[in-house]
């Protein structure tokens, strides 16, 4: 079945060698003091951001943002014990991808891997960083060797205690998703490391080991649910996702908070599509007679003000029902 065909037979390899020629379209430094323990990173961190508009900030104390038209990854390498240097470059060949998520990013996690790198972080363009939260996820991946994913405590930003995500929670049964502690008041009940589903896509730390063994993103997800499947597959290989709770960022989340009918579209697509690779044909069966029978007249009984989102639902559902291939953006 081509559909359960993981990311890694179609992609090309993973050469750890520079591509010849190669160059940065640009290249910026600045320095991270990420706590009094140091930061113990390994040689090679890289940073493959997801969309084409980055804006990357630290927090309390942030540094002049970075802006970029295009891919771009940020290499870290440790020169002391107590700070740490990244070097943001535009990955060549890479503005043709303004805005293709998936492949977007793989493109910037081959280009890290090609360069040497031990660590890739993908991380969304409109969130807020506190200092130490890399020191606290790379000190987690390096001592945890069956570690797929690692992710942060993920505030809003329009809210500042109010938990956005610790990771998540994810059911093949129904096709659903849950970010866990989503909308709570951060009390401390989630200050204990523990093991996810999935770790949440605004933010997650992954081992080069750990793609070498899972592979890339599936580009046939576009946007949405790509980590969920991404991490699916690693839990398939034994190994885990872990929430780091001392690792700390917010994020702005405007495309979740003022959606789309593109948004509802691609996310219940993408969840049908997630339980068509990874489930069997009984799971399959079972999503779709929930979304039409159960969930679908329940949200609609309770937000009939959200009645406009249903031509994108029902979209989404004739396109897997009818068992419709995603138009591959690129590649």
């Amino acid at each position: 079945d081509s559909d359960r065909t993981g990311q890694r037979d179609r992609l090309p390899g993973r050469a750890r060698t520079q591509r010849p020629g190669a160059r940065p379209l640009l290249h910026r430094r600045f320095t991270v003091r990420p706590g009094s323990d140091g930061a113990r990173s390994s040689r090679g961190l890289r940073h493959a951001n997801e969309t084409g508009q980055a804006s990357l900030r630290l927090a309390p104390r942030p540094f002049p943002p970075v802006s970029l038209r295009r891919e771009w990854y940020a290499a870290c390498n440790s020169h002391s014990r107590d700070e740490v240097t990244f070097a943001c470059r535009v990955a060549p060949g890479a503005g043709e991808l303004a805005d293709l998520r998936a492949a977007g990013a793989n493109l910037g996690i081959r280009y890290a891997l090609n360069d040497g790198a031990e660590f890739v972080l993908l991380l969304n363009n409109d969130t807020t960083l506190d200092p130490a939260f890399l020191a606290a996820l790379v000190q987690a991946a390096a001592s945890r060797n069956d570690g797929a994913a690692f992710c942060p405590k993920a505030y809003f930003y329009a809210n500042p205690e109010i938990i956005y995500s610790t990771g998540g929670s994810v059911s093949i049964w129904t096709a659903t998703a849950k970010q866990i502690g989503r909308g709570q008041l951060d009390r401390g009940q989630f200050d204990r490391v523990a093991t996810r589903d999935y770790a949440d896509g605004v933010c997650m730390l992954i081992p080069h080991r750990a793609l070498d063994i899972v592979g890339f993103l599936d580009e046939d997800y576009f946007a949405y649910w790509e980590e969920t499947d991404w991490c699916a597959r690693a839990r398939a290989e034994g190994l885990r996702c872990y929430y780091i709770p001392d690792a700390r960022i917010w994020h702005k989340a405007a495309r979740v908070q003022s959606p789309t009918n593109e948004y509802y579209f691609l996310y219940r697509r993408n969840a049908l599509m997630f339980v068509r690779k990874r489930g069997t044909r009984v799971h399959r069966v079972v999503a779709v007679l929930v979304h039409i029978f159960i969930y679908g007249p329940r949200y609609f009984l309770i937000h009939p003000g959200k009645i406009g989102r249903l031509p994108a639902e029902l979209k989404a559902l004739r396109h897997q029902t009818s068992n419709q291939q995603p138009r591959r953006p690129f590649l």
